[in-house]
């Protein structure tokens, strides 16, 4: 999540803060207005991405807290349930490719040693140990989106001319985009 929000917040930073400035800069000549302008569009713009990011990951870590929990449940209806979500997990490993005596020998394996944990991870796809962050993601967009908006923003700060002016803050723009795709894919793997 912090490489989503990483890539998001400053690619946003950049193209909002950039679109900002373009439309200011054709409305007026003065550079401290500009400066006040996309100076509030960075503050804006990075508290804004920063509380959707985490009100997104918060729901998302709720949602997996209460799948997680959901689990903890059907282990606690009884015997009954308890074999029937075993054949649950055997059949997700037969689906796999195990054989069905190595799929249901794995699967009582994993459940002696923490069924919630197997079952959150192989049926529903969560690690219990890595649940979403919304306070990590919501500071990784917030700094990010502010140090993307920091780049148009100073490219702009500064040149009076107004054409001179609209370049640089395109180019600056175009190359914090490609430092960015590329900081993510390599991030990414």
């Amino acid at each position: 999540p912090w490489l989503r929000a990483m890539v998001l917040g400053a690619n946003d930073g950049l193209v909002s803060t950039a679109a900002l400035l373009a439309g200011v800069g054709a409305a007026s000549k003065d550079l401290q207005a500009l400066r006040l302008a996309g100076t509030a569009g960075l503050v804006a713009g990075a508290l804004s991405m920063a509380v959707g990011e985490y009100v997104s990951v918060a729901s998302q870590r709720d949602a997996e807290a209460a799948d997680v929990h959901k689990e903890v449940l059907e282990q606690l209806k009884g015997p009954e349930a308890r074999a029937h979500e075993l054949a649950e997990l055997a059949a997700i490993y037969e689906g796999r490719g195990v054989p069905p005596d190595l799929a249901r020998a794995v699967a009582v394996a994993l459940s002696e040693h923490d069924v919630v944990r197997a079952h959150a991870r192989d049926e529903l796809g969560i690690d219990v140990d890595e649940l979403a962050r919304p306070t990590q993601a919501a500071v990784v967009s917030f700094l990010t989106f502010s140090f993307g908006a920091a780049i148009p923003l100073l490219a702009a700060s500064f040149i009076e001319d107004d054409l001179a002016r609209a370049l640089v803050t395109l180019a600056a723009t175009t190359v914090g985009l490609l430092v960015f795709g590329l900081l993510g894919a390599y991030l990414g793997g």
